[in-house]
């Protein structure tokens, strides 16, 4: 009994030091490392190589794993920095303050050296950690550029990419974790989908919803590139001429849209802003290559049409209730000629869809009765 109290001091502390890290990384963002030196600097460095050496320590022990996990999480708002993250956290820390523009060059100048002239070269060391710093902070400065061509945003792409590397990453990582836990492979895959989905809902929530809701769509669009797709419109064929496509296992990137689809889906109200946010051919390349949107998107777009009713007097179709529609008529309108132009399953889909409510509302064959007879006409 007496040995495991000794023991659980030393394991209290390692913890309470765990709980800096946020706090840590914030620092090095902040306007405060203006006031570093060179000896402020390496206290910092050596305690991200301590958070490192404590991830290579406990990385194959998953009840402190967990431990260490859990005290991360508590000591911030959002549970986005796991355990994986004091594996990279000289990485993390590195690429914040080579971003600073607050830190002195004194201090810049002993960071560089530090990067290229690591105190330690050990097994433990990654190699390709300051290349990564440098692709990452001359990609920076590369997306920062004004945009002359038009297509999808770069940053955006690269955001996307980052993301789907990251799943992957964190999929990885709980897989590895459960193998220590147990050999059923069944719980092993729920596991692993399960902190996937934790860690996205955690990295979603910290964007803005309108760039959140552009990176799930971008992902999902590099997924559907990854297996093949090239029988879309411009959104298909500008992300696919990218250089360096998301590539993996079919198995893998049906999971990995599986995921980005559930967040999506799961809040009728978040699937409605997404829908509201992401431009209609955008939305019919999605929806024509992933069966789980069309339906939602389609019983979407038919609520919407319902909050619109003919004025005799205007002669058109206008909003009956401000607050309830969302659309105009001719944004509906041009959503539906999106359908109507994408894939042949898509375009059948959305004209059984139509011609359902056009016989619900009265099969009415002439215009100014019924939202859905006028649409079937225009489109």
């Amino acid at each position: 009994r007496s040995n495991r109290q000794r023991q659980a001091w030393p394991m209290e502390a390692v913890l309470g030091q765990v709980e800096q890290l946020p706090a840590l990384l914030a620092v090095s963002r902040s306007a405060l490392v203006r006031d570093w030196d060179s000896l402020t600097l390496d206290r910092a460095l050596e305690w991200a190589r301590y958070f490192q050496h404590l991830y290579d320590r406990f990385r194959a022990r998953p009840q402190l794993r967990e431990a260490l996990g859990r005290r991360l999480r508590r000591s911030q708002p959002c549970p986005l920095l796991g355990f994986p993250a004091l594996g990279r956290c000289p990485q993390l820390l590195g690429l914040a303050l080579l971003e600073n523009r607050a830190l002195p060059p004194a201090a810049c100048r002993r960071l560089l050296r530090s990067l290229l002239q690591p105190p330690v070269a050990g097994p433990a060391s990654d190699p390709r950690g300051l290349g990564l710093l440098a692709r990452r902070k001359a990609a920076a400065r590369l997306l920062a550029l004004p945009r002359r061509a038009p297509g999808p945003e770069p940053q955006l792409q690269a955001e996307a990419r980052l993301l789907l590397s990251r799943l992957r990453q964190e999929g990885q990582e709980a897989a590895g974790q459960l193998r220590w836990q147990c050999g059923a492979q069944e719980g092993q895959q729920a596991g692993e989908a399960a902190g996937q989905l934790r860690w996205l809902c955690g990295a979603l929530e910290l964007l803005p919803q309108p760039r959140a809701f552009g990176v799930v769509a971008a992902a999902l669009a590099l997924l559907k590139h990854g297996r093949g797709a090239e029988q879309a419109g411009d959104w298909d064929g500008d992300w696919s001429s990218s250089p360096g496509g998301y590539q993996e296992s079919a198995a893998g990137e049906d999971c990995t849209a599986g995921l980005l689809l559930s967040w999506l889906l799961g809040n009728q109200e978040r699937f409605s802003a997404f829908c509201l946010c992401i431009p209609c051919s955008h939305l019919a390349f999605l929806a024509g290559h992933y069966s789980q949107l069309c339906r939602p998107y389609l019983d979407l777009l038919t609520g919407w049409g319902g909050h619109l009713h003919y004025d005799p007097l205007q002669g058109r179709w206008v909003k009956s209730c401000l607050d309830k529609a969302e659309l105009s008529w001719e944004e509906l309108r041009e959503r539906f000629i999106c359908l109507y132009q994408g894939s042949t399953p898509l375009k059948e889909q959305t004209q059984a869809a139509l011609e359902l409510l056009r016989t619900q509302d009265g099969d009415f064959r002439v215009r100014g009765l019924s939202v859905w007879t006028d649409l079937l006409m225009e489109v």
